[in-house]
């Protein structure tokens, strides 16, 4: 595993309410993630988030997979899936603004 050196860049996020919780639903997804699933479960909403790139490629796939997963949301006007779809497109748009490129 490599580990992040001081130079790698960071994107701030905050995830609280209804978007933090649908996410924690996923965290069983991130198992591989080098521990961005017990990072995401601990987290409680209240400060930031730094997450590096390869934290929020994940999320954008994990979010992505339950998106698109007629089991997890048969029902796509319910407000959990509007909560996550609008956290994928945040993470979206902060990926590309700290990274320069979308996920």
């Amino acid at each position: 595993m490599i580990k992040p050196s001081s130079g790698d860049k960071k994107a701030p996020i905050l995830i609280a309410g209804e978007e933090l919780s649908e996410l924690k639903r996923m965290t069983w997804q991130m198992a591989d993630a080098f521990g961005l699933d017990s990072r995401i479960n601990k987290y409680q909403g209240k400060r930031a988030l730094a997450l590096h790139s390869w934290d929020l490629e994940c999320l954008l796939a994990v979010i992505d997979n339950a998106l698109n997963d007629s089991n997890e949301y048969p029902d796509r006007s319910t407000s959990g899936y509007k909560a996550l779809a609008k956290l994928y497109r945040r993470l979206q748009c902060e990926h590309h603004k700290v990274f320069g490129r979308e996920g």
